[in-house]
């Protein structure tokens, strides 16, 4: 641990506060929304905004939370180059109210979780996840690792943060805090491979494909030897793993299946038994089956969510998981047959990790290759799960194709994006259609998170959701059926409602 004096200059860097404002106003609830702050820099995302959060956060959370005690907030950063300026604007935030830092660095976005949950302090991780490179963010959490959303804690950042930045000057601490350094990496690396594991298993060849994204720098230290780790029977073909944030081969956002492409190629061309494709703060996993076609989210959970029934239950708990409401009607299927209570929640990793803290459970999946687990903190992990994957693969003779068609009985049309100027017009068409009309039969309607529509208990089997995303302009479509023909119908009949008004290049 490397600790800076206040007389260094990274000391005096807490001191520093602007006193000047943005010719621009900006209001923050364009870029502080559910669950996370994201927006394009510098125009939305300034030093300075970032100072008024670090501010804004010192008072709404760790001076708080830190009690009698010593308030300290760790802070990481994915590849991004606006990341180390920003930090180090929120980061005097912090220092100015009283408040020490410790500066971890490079990290993926899980790595800052371990961070926050093995130190027990609140965390910041500076990252715009998948978003192109022009953005970044920052993903908040209260000590270990719990979640900072719009309903624990992100409105009241949102709304003394904007009172900062539009010119009431927070009152800077009679003490200022101090800045350390800590190199948590292979801690982190040591912690999951606690976790499962995957020594055991027979040999396999996995490609990787990083995206210049977090995962380059977290795949060495966790499958490889490079933090001093027993040697695993895994031989790793890396694809970008250069760290850059300019993106120069492919979005790091494996949701979009073109970005899915070189990876699927490489595990054909290699004769590699999985593909493994992580997004930019690597703290999502897909995964690619040996043939070169993707495995759903909702087959992992399936089959991640079994593996950790399986284990609570041996320890003689009742196990429950959690899943957000778009993945398929599989994962409540399988789960509850194998003994385990289901809580199906709505989507974001805020909502979904207290729902993870209120229920004890084991291990929660989304939709989006967000996975959840008690025995991290309840936070989410990609790495996690994709080590779960690898060792269920190798504990087992059959091909990953194999293995992931028992927990794909139903057919999803994946998330479909689409820019609509009118979004209660269109919404409007799809309930008159399909609800008040009932023009595909009587369904059941729930408005959780979106307008969810279901025909499941009656012949032919469908459901579909509709919501609007929280960090960008569009409105998101998931449908799944019980047959292709069924899910296509409904797919296609949803999306020409929803574009009805659309013209061509709409669609995102």
């Amino acid at each position: 641990m490397v600790m800076i004096p206040v007389g260094s200059r990274a000391g005096r860097h807490h001191l520093r506060r602007s006193n000047t404002l943005c010719s621009v106003r900006i209001d923050l609830s364009t870029i502080i929304k559910a669950y996370d702050v994201r927006g394009t820099v510098p125009d939305q995302f300034s030093p300075d905004v970032a100072r008024a959060i670090g501010a804004a956060f010192a008072r709404v959370v760790a001076l708080p939370e830190a009690g009698a005690g010593r308030p300290s907030v760790v802070i990481g950063h994915d590849m991004r180059e606006s990341g180390p300026e920003l930090v180090g604007a929120f980061a005097d935030g912090l220092t100015a109210a009283g408040v020490d830092v410790v500066l971890i660095g490079l990290c993926s976005t899980d790595g800052l979780y371990y961070a926050s949950g093995a130190l027990g302090v609140p965390g910041a991780m500076f990252t715009a996840s998948h978003n192109p490179a022009e953005y970044n963010g920052i993903k908040l959490s209260r000590a270990g690792a719990r979640p900072v959303g719009e309903e624990t804690g992100l409105a009241e950042v949102r709304a003394l943060a904007q009172e900062f930045l539009d010119g009431a000057l927070p009152e800077a601490a009679a003490e200022a805090g101090a800045v350390s350094e800590r190199d948590l990496l292979a801690d982190y690396g040591a912690f999951l491979r606690g976790l499962v594991d995957l020594s055991g298993g027979r040999p396999l060849k996995v490609v990787v494909d990083a995206g210049n994204g977090m995962g380059g720098h977290t795949v060495p230290a966790v499958l490889g030897t490079g933090a001093g780790l027993p040697e695993l029977p895994l031989e790793i073909v890396p694809l970008y793993f250069e760290l850059d944030g300019s993106f120069p081969n492919h979005e790091a956002n494996p949701l979009e299946p073109s970005n899915l492409l070189d990876l699927q190629a490489a595990v054909v061309a290699n004769g590699a038994d999985i593909g493994l494709a992580f997004d930019g703060d690597a703290d999502r996993c897909f995964v690619i089956d040996e043939k070169g076609a993707p495995v759903s989210p909702s087959a992992i959970t399936a089959l991640v969510g079994l593996r950790e029934v399986a284990k609570e239950k041996a320890a003689g708990r009742t196990p429950t998981v959690i899943h957000n409401l778009i993945t398929s009607r599989a994962v409540p299927d399988f789960l509850d047959a194998a003994g385990a209570t289901t809580v199906r929640t709505r989507v974001g990793h805020s909502y979904i990790k207290a729902q993870m803290a209120q229920h004890d459970a084991v291990f929660g999946g989304e939709h989006s290759a967000h996975y959840y687990f008690r025995d991290f903190f309840f936070a989410d992990t990609g790495m996690l799960a994709a080590m779960h994957v690898l060792a269920a693969l190798g504990e087992q003779p059959h091909p990953l194709s194999a293995l992931a068609e028992m927990y794909e009985p139903y057919v999803s049309s994946g998330e479909i994006n689409s820019r609509v100027a009118d979004v209660p017009a269109a919404r409007a068409r799809v309930i008159e259609a399909y609800v008040t009309q009932e023009g595909g039969g009587p369904v059941e309607v729930d408005e959780l998170d979106g307008l969810t529509v279901s025909h499941w208990g009656s012949h032919p089997q469908w459901w579909f959701n509709l919501r609007a995303s929280n960090t960008e302009p569009l409105l998101r479509l998931n449908v799944e059926a019980a047959d292709e023909d069924i899910m296509e119908k409904v797919r296609d009949d949803v999306l020409s409602l929803v574009r009805a008004d659309q013209t061509e290049g709409d669609q995102a």
